[in-house]
């Protein structure tokens, strides 16, 4: 006898709750229930369960009243409101002195076996998963005995409390993946009441899943469900379902039925295509008069088409699966190796829910496939998505669901090769190296100095700049690219054709502006590359790519490298000049390999004059030998230097260093 105190709406309720048990020790003993009720003036809206009440979590943006629509959602079950729930009396007039009596005599079967192992609660929207099934208790007659969600529940007669008619349970962990199985499974198993040994422990995308083979084990691990917490702080969810028996334990064909098997795809088999079908294989009369069973979705089964067909037909060029609820193509991979010449396959009218599922045949070089009537295909938002994630998988597809698809682009080589090295600088003719190299000479002097005003001079009154880096999705600002990604005018990136806009720079007063905006830097002027684009009489075109470091303030370079590649669209300027009319600028991080080469020879030192004081005779010959060899007057000094001031020494070096390669362009800049 237990007295307890409630109140309900201000007034303070009595209630005494009698429990007559007896013992028995079944859980199908009867109980025996007694309550008075005693209120001055209302009425009692709570009723005695003899089940545990469920713990409900506080979640962000619902209230208590959750917890008050499952208990009337209850009081409907057990009140006989919903016919697949618990059983029990109609709609009660009164409270006061009413005996309930639950026993194996109640008419209706729902009523037994009261205490649900699993204790879940009614979920709105849900299966009931674990008690839905288990309603019509252990040893129920003709009810289902099983006490899990799935496809097999118990058998008539003797329900088997909860066990699947496999006898097997499939135990799944969502996003069990991002955990260590040699951590999980120690985990489960210290709050396991129950020991188990896991069986076929797999992943599966996100998931964790295993085997086990007993229902008390089931039971125990279904319990172990947010009781385990993570490093994160995230509970660990355990879900149990009843199961077929793992894929590895479904008996084999037998060596008859493999003949039969063999029979029935030579029927199937057409020699003059080369295709063989297997549509709706499982439903073909050879094989149901024998009794034999050939589902393609198991993998023994799919396996023994496999073997057959690398045995008797490994030149098969069309293969037709449609209609065999394939939900998964990992059993079909072994067809690269097996089957190399095959170009069509029809997968239409399965179970597919991933484009995923093509990765595991993408190796088979199709021309022809069929995947309509799959679920994945209602996962695309437009024909030309779903065209592009197949094609993705087999470039050379020519027909797709029976529609033809434009030919493919693309590079057929079957071989790898490997990409020649650079052959650096094209400028077209020497008259345009000059021109070039004079212009860029001059240009990153000034660049590279102090003050870029001057580069006025160098800029068409309505020139236009524009700057890029690459596209990234990490935050630029933790990158060395920061300083210009601020002003980038990547395509993919910017989309509004406002900001495009205004992120051009118009007019020479504009671009220099910006230009001197731009962190200082010191260029590589041996790791210059040019190459010509355009070139006519009124315009030449060209493209610039070296390395640069920045330098800062007090004139210490940092330790990033980075890239650029400048095209520059020139117009002629005076006599020997040229004018800039666009100017696009793209930086990126230098390679590796452009760092281990970047500023190996000395940089030039800007000087005024670049030819010291000499003696006329060695001025005479300096010059001489600047126009004869092509290089500029300081590389041309050096040389001579180099050979003690003999004309026929230096010129003999140089010519042999030139053919060898050895002399940097830096050598020819003027």
């Amino acid at each position: 006898m237990a007295d307890s105190g409630h109140y309900y709406n201000g007034k303070r309720l009595h209630v005494n709750v009698t429990y007559s048990v007896p013992l028995v020790a079944s859980d199908r003993a009867d109980f025996m229930v007694r309550r008075e009720v005693m209120s001055s003036g209302c009425m009692s809206l709570q009723e005695h369960d003899d089940r545990t009440a469920p713990q409900f979590r506080n979640r962000k943006g619902r209230g208590s009243h959750k917890g008050r629509s499952y208990e009337r959602s209850r009081r409907d079950r057990q009140r006989g409101g919903h016919s697949v729930g618990f059983g029990g009396p109609g709609p009660r007039s009164s409270l006061d002195d009413i005996d309930v009596t639950m026993s194996d005599s109640s008419q209706d079967n729902s009523s037994q076996h009261r205490f649900n192992p699993y204790g879940r609660p009614f979920r709105k929207g849900g299966d009931g998963r674990f008690d839905r099934d288990r309603r019509q208790g252990k040893g129920g007659g003709g009810g289902r005995g099983g006490g899990f969600r799935g496809g097999d529940r118990g058998g008539a007669g003797n329900g088997g409390g909860g066990r699947s008619r496999s006898g097997w349970f499939k135990v799944t962990i969502p996003h069990g993946r991002k955990y260590d199985k040699k951590w999980l499974l120690p985990a489960l198993q210290s709050i396991c009441t129950v020991p188990y040994s896991p069986v076929q422990y797999h992943v599966e995308h996100s998931r964790v899943h295993f085997y086990v083979d007993d229902s008390s084990v089931a039971t125990a691990l279904h319990k172990c469900s947010h009781k385990i917490t993570d490093t994160d702080g995230y509970k660990v969810e355990v879900h149990v379902n009843p199961s077929a028996p793992p894929s590895f334990l479904i008996t084999e064909l037998k060596p008859e039925h493999l003949e039969h098997l063999r029979q029935c795809m030579a029927k199937r088999f057409d020699g003059s295509q080369q295709a063989l079908d297997l549509n709706n294989i499982r439903t073909d009369p050879d094989l149901v008069s024998q009794n034999i069973e050939v589902i393609l979705n198991r993998k023994t089964n799919m396996e023994a088409v496999i073997k057959i067909i690398e045995e008797n037909i490994p030149e098969l060029t069309g293969l037709n699966l449609s209609n065999n609820r394939i939900y998964k193509l990992d059993d079909l991979t072994d067809l690269v190796s097996k089957a190399p010449n095959l170009k069509t396959i029809n997968l239409s009218h399965n179970e597919l829910k991933s484009d995923r599922e093509l990765d595991k045949i993408k190796g088979l070089k199709l021309v022809e496939l069929w995947l309509n009537r799959n679920p994945l295909c209602d996962f695309f938002k437009d024909q030309a998505s779903y065209i592009s994630a197949v094609r993705q998988r087999f470039p050379r597809l020519l027909k797709l669901d029976g529609h033809d698809l434009p030919p493919p682009i693309g590079f057929d080589v079957e071989t790898p090769t490997v990409i020649p090295p650079c052959k650096g600088s094209c400028f077209g003719s020497d008259e345009i190296k000059v021109l070039i190299l004079r212009f860029l000479a001059q240009y990153y002097s000034i660049y590279d100095s102090g003050n870029r005003q001057p580069l006025l001079d160098a800029y068409h009154d309505g020139a236009s700049l524009s700057l890029t880096t690459p596209y990234t999705t990490q935050n630029p600002s933790r990158s060395s690219l920061g300083e210009y990604h601020k002003d980038t005018r990547n395509l993919k990136r910017i989309k509004d054709t406002t900001v495009r806009f205004r992120l051009l720079k118009h007019t020479r007063l504009n671009v220099v502006a910006f230009l001197n905006e731009l962190p200082k830097t010191q260029h590589d002027i041996a790791s210059l590359n040019v190459d010509v684009n355009t070139f006519t009489n009124t315009l030449l075109s060209f493209t610039v790519s070296g390395v640069f470091k920045e330098v800062a303030v007090d004139g210490k370079s940092r330790e990033s490298t980075m890239a650029f590649s400048r095209v520059f669209v020139t117009v002629p300027a005076g006599n020997s000049g040229l004018c800039i009319v666009n100017d696009q600028l793209f930086i990126r991080m230098a390679t590796t390999e452009e760092i281990r080469r970047a500023f190996v020879a000395p940089a030039p030192t800007p000087s005024s004059s670049p030819v010291p004081t000499l003696t006329a005779p060695q001025q005479e010959m300096l010059t001489a030998f600047s126009q004869k060899s092509g290089m500029n007057l300081e590389w041309s000094q050096k040389c001579l230097q180099d050979n003690e001031w003999d004309f026929n020494r230096a010129a003999q070096v140089f010519t042999q260093l030139k053919t060898d390669g050895k002399i940097p362009d830096v050598a020819f800049l003027k």
